[in-house]
């Protein structure tokens, strides 16, 4: 049965996806995903699909993230046979993406956020324009960055991952290309234009990847604007450069009670996330740092699934996307209250044969 959330179509030489899903600024449902992962695979070995074009429905967004709405709705029925259909086959996808052998070009204007992030970032084409609003928002629903947060987030420039990561703030298109998660900076006046030169191009596997990338310099430019991000790094880099939640948030207080309004705007931030949520992804970057694309991706296995037993990312999930109060009650309420032994706890899944089940992922 096919699912009208989410359309593909073969010609020229090009797969078509195309999230259809506006009127939920396209959030990727776990039937979505399927789709997606099987239509992926089903390319891969085509050759008559030469490269692979990424875009959503409307201009509000390419893909908002994952709708982990059904999560909450599923928490006591099954939640986790559920839940890992819907983690194991997404990360499957990712990984899928960072490693396809044919360009996939993403096109990540308006919102690009949480999973939505996790089908771009891999992608070998991303182009972003003025539009692109970017961020890894999970720390607002008491979760951590996932889709290969681990991997990603460690690549970024100094410290930045770890402030992107523990704040959830969206950042804009001069950003997204200065932490390397873009390519290309289009104005929207000119997707229909660069779209249509893709389309009437007969596509072969013979240089896909770099004819794609000349015909996108085409239509490319400089941004006006260098990154906000580039200007703060030294900051950055300084207060979340520490080990412990507690010695960032001092680090930053320190400096708010000094004057600087940048630093009072970040601690107050910090403030209204799940301290557990935040000392377990400090943690996830630490570890990630260590660990290859693969093996990132195992151990966001193990969290998510831990994460479906943990009452903040339920309470999150309501707060920020139930009844949109925006007030969540986290327990423990301080990081001075969460013990090690539950930040380590989340980083331990027992697999039913006692093996991830990602590791006979193929890569």
């Amino acid at each position: 049965m096919k699912n009208s959330n989410i359309l593909f179509e073969a010609k020229n030489g090009i797969g078509f996806i195309r999230l259809n899903r506006p009127e939920k600024r396209n959030a990727l449902s776990y039937p979505m995903i399927e789709s997606m992962y099987k239509q992926l695979l089903e390319w891969k070995n085509d050759d008559n699909v030469a490269m692979v074009l990424l875009e959503g429905e409307g201009d509000k967004a390419l893909c908002s993230g994952g709708d982990v709405v059904h999560l909450r709705e599923k928490r006591y029925s099954n939640i986790d046979e559920y839940a890992f259909g819907f983690f194991y086959t997404e990360y499957c996808m990712n990984m899928l993406i960072f490693t396809y052998p044919k360009p996939i070009m993403s096109y990540m204007t308006g919102f690009v956020m949480g999973g939505g992030v996790g089908i771009c970032v891999g992608t070998s084409h991303r182009i972003v324009t003025e539009k692109t609003k970017w961020a890894m928002p999970e720390m607002n629903i008491g979760l951590y960055p996932d889709v290969g947060g681990s991997y990603f987030m460690n690549k970024m420039p100094g410290q930045i991952g770890r402030y992107l990561a523990l704040t959830s703030k969206p950042v804009k298109p001069a950003d997204v290309l200065y932490i390397g998660a873009a390519d290309y900076y289009i104005d929207t006046s000119s997707w229909k234009e660069l779209r249509q030169a893709i389309v009437d191009k007969r596509w072969t596997l013979d240089r896909a990847g770099e004819r794609l990338n000349e015909l996108i310099s085409q239509y490319s430019k400089e941004l006006p604007m260098v990154s906000p991000l580039a200007g703060l790094e030294e900051k950055i880099n300084y207060h979340f450069g520490f080990d412990t939640m507690e010695e960032i948030v001092d680090s930053l207080r320190q400096a708010a009670e000094k004057g600087d309004e940048w630093a009072d705007d970040v601690v107050k931030t910090i403030f209204t996330k799940s301290p557990t949520s935040l000392k377990v992804t400090l943690k996830q970057l630490g570890e990630g740092k260590k660990k290859t694309m693969k093996e990132c991706f195992k151990m966001e296995l193990e969290m998510s699934m831990n994460f479906m037993h943990y009452d903040d990312f339920f309470e999150g999930v309501r707060a920020v996307l139930v009844d949109k109060d925006r007030n969540p009650k986290w327990n423990p309420p301080t990081l001075e209250e969460v013990k090690q032994e539950v930040v380590d706890s989340f980083f331990n899944y027992i697999w039913e044969d006692g093996k991830n089940p990602l590791e006979d992922f193929q890569i």
